[in-house]
């Protein structure tokens, strides 16, 4: 074999085993979402039971509900007309606080509809959209005598683990050197639970999933919420990494959504008028619907 054979064929067996480590390599998506879609004419919305108003469903309901949802069907409905696909049929996938990113990388749903907040450690895992909401951890407590952060000390916390609310919390707590239990929980009801049984002083979520389990607490009369917010935070949609024709339809589907005035309307009809958009959510789809 002629010494410029050999060469040709270690730049082949290069060749192979750049494109295999390629496609090997976590989290790397395996075929682009949009060519998946087009394909089986179906799209896959993975969805949280337990983070009303976003993202919920109940025992009695076939499909979730909530506002991330509504959003994500408007967004089906432009990514369908963008493709010249007549209509896309939806797949749900329930996920956890704990399995939603994963579900994404795993190639096990194509978007993740929930109250996700954006995170420069999240973004190792999953790539974001544009920013779909904007909000904050709250607080919301049992004891008179709570008014801040610094009134936790000695007492016991509840927040559901493995979120940007506790990750805050636990900041707010060493910065300030306080001393508190913190309880986590796996769901929002366990942790209101846990508030209503006299368990937990205080339990920490973001503000607009707060204000609508109120309505649902067995002890709404005992319950308030303090006035500050211990983070701000926005949401956005998740979908799988570096998949970029996906990402640009999907932004595409949420700017348009933006800028024609669509989104307060799916507002609207998730709050039914009892939730009025703050100033800054106005702002935030005013600057976020790109042109095309």
């Amino acid at each position: 074999m002629n010494r410029a054979l050999k060469i040709l064929l270690r730049a082949a067996g290069f060749t192979v085993l750049l494109i295999t480590s390629q496609f090997s390599a976590p989290g790397t998506v395996f075929a682009g979402a949009i060519d998946t879609i087009r394909a089986n004419q179906t799209i896959r919305i993975a969805y949280r039971d337990d983070a009303p108003p976003f993202s919920y469903k109940k025992a009695s309901d076939t499909e979730p509900a909530g506002f991330m949802i509504n959003l994500c069907r408007a967004v089906v409905k432009n990514i369908s007309e963008q493709l010249g696909v007549p209509s896309l049929k939806v797949t749900y996938v329930a996920v956890t606080a704990a399995n939603r990113f994963d579900t994404i990388r795993k190639n096990d749903a194509d978007l993740l509809c929930e109250a996700t907040s954006i995170t420069l450690s999240r973004r190792k895992l999953v790539d974001f959209s544009i920013p779909t909401f904007v909000d904050g951890a709250g607080i919301v407590t049992t004891v008179t005598d709570l008014h801040e952060l610094k009134d936790l000390a000695g007492r016991k916390v509840g927040v559901v683990a493995g979120t940007t609310t506790e990750d805050a919390l636990r900041r707010a707590l060493s910065a300030g050197g306080i001393e508190a239990e913190i309880v986590p929980a796996k769901t929002h009801d366990e942790g209101l639970a846990m508030l209503d049984d006299g368990r937990t002083a205080a339990y920490l979520a973001d503000r607009a999933i707060l204000v609508f389990l109120l309505q649902n607490s067995k002890a709404v009369d005992k319950l308030r919420i303090a006035d500050n917010y211990l983070s701000v935070e926005p949401y956005a949609l998740a979908l799988p990494l570096g998949d970029q024709d996906f990402s640009l339809a999907l932004d595409t589907a949420l700017s348009r959504i933006y800028r024609s005035g669509d989104i307060l309307a799916i507002f609207n009809e998730t709050f039914g008028g009892k939730v009025k958009p703050t100033g800054l959510l106005k702002t935030l789809y005013a600057v976020s619907g790109v042109p095309d």
